[in-house]
């Protein structure tokens, strides 16, 4: 089983690499290929990889080695699931059937929260990386 994720906002690609038990160029390869996976750059061009971009390269992962697919159809699956037309297998473990209007506005408000966080995580991004430009 993959490694936990740590509870930090910003990963380097070692890091990732380690957690997921993929290689580097493996990884800078399925940024090519996958546009879900894009993550960030510091000010020295390093890659700054977010929890979400991890959850991804765990998703890619399994789609490609346990689940066998190739990297097109990974990659229509992956699109597919982002735009909400395929539940993933996560998102049907956290959705009980019969979940009703409350349960629903839950999860609108739990997606909204996760949102704004992530905008936090991009704002403090470019806030630090203009300090250093000046």
């Amino acid at each position: 089983m993959d490694k936990a994720i740590p509870n930090k906002l910003f990963f380097k690609i070692g890091e990732v690499c380690e957690i997921t038990d993929t290689q580097p160029y493996v990884l800078r390869y399925w940024e090519s290929e996958f546009p879900a996976l894009a993550p960030a750059k510091n000010s020295s061009g390093q890659r700054i990889y977010r929890r979400k971009d991890i959850e991804t390269v765990l998703r890619i992962k399994q789609l490609l080695y346990d689940e066998g697919f190739t990297i097109a159809g990974a990659k229509k699956k992956l699109e597919a699931e982002s735009s909400g037309r395929i539940s993933t297998p996560q998102a049907m473990a956290s959705q009980p059937d019969g979940a009703g209007p409350a349960e629903a506005d839950d999860r609108y408000r739990t997606a909204l929260f996760e949102v704004r966080d992530q905008l936090r995580e991009i704002l403090t991004l470019l806030d630090k990386s203009g300090r250093k430009a000046n």
